[in-house]
């Protein structure tokens, strides 16, 4: 299936879940995704294997990363309607807080759309949202 045609399915069916199947990597984390009106939030559940720094015990930062990416591929293709997945032109993240061995949830920010070219701000938190773990600055090539 086309990713306009996903799209459209998962926003009719108000389900932007199956937009996560479209991204390979956001469905080996395991990245689960709601939206409620203009709410929208993905979820990294916990698996030991995203444990990066066992000592500690601590998220691995790239699989962070990654899930902050995936998190913001999922809504801009649930919030616009696009031909094909977005494109990342650059992605900046700021790692704030450890990532404790738990879920992780994000939110994702639009920062400024443009015909071409969308810029997104995704924040990580674990416990309390007024405690972020992590924070990302994106800039994705629509078509």
């Amino acid at each position: 299936m086309k990713i306009a045609a996903l799209a459209a399915a998962a926003r009719a069916a108000g389900d932007p879940q199956l937009l996560v199947q479209a991204i390979p990597f956001a469905s080996f984390l395991g990245v689960r995704a709601e939206a409620a009106g203009e709410d929208f939030r993905c979820t990294l559940p916990f698996r030991q294997l995203l444990i990066g720094n066992p000592d500690l015990p601590a998220l691995h930062g790239g699989a962070t990363a990654g899930f902050l990416e995936c998190a913001a591929i999922v809504y801009l293709l649930w919030s616009h309607e696009l031909s094909a997945i977005p494109k990342t032109i650059d992605f900046g993240i700021d790692f704030l807080r450890s990532g404790r061995p738990q879920d992780t949830y994000a939110t994702v920010h639009m920062v400024k759309p443009g015909r071409r070219v969308a810029a997104v701000r995704v924040e990580a938190w674990q416990a309390s949202q007024d405690k972020p773990i992590a924070a990302a600055h994106c800039n994705f090539l629509m078509r």
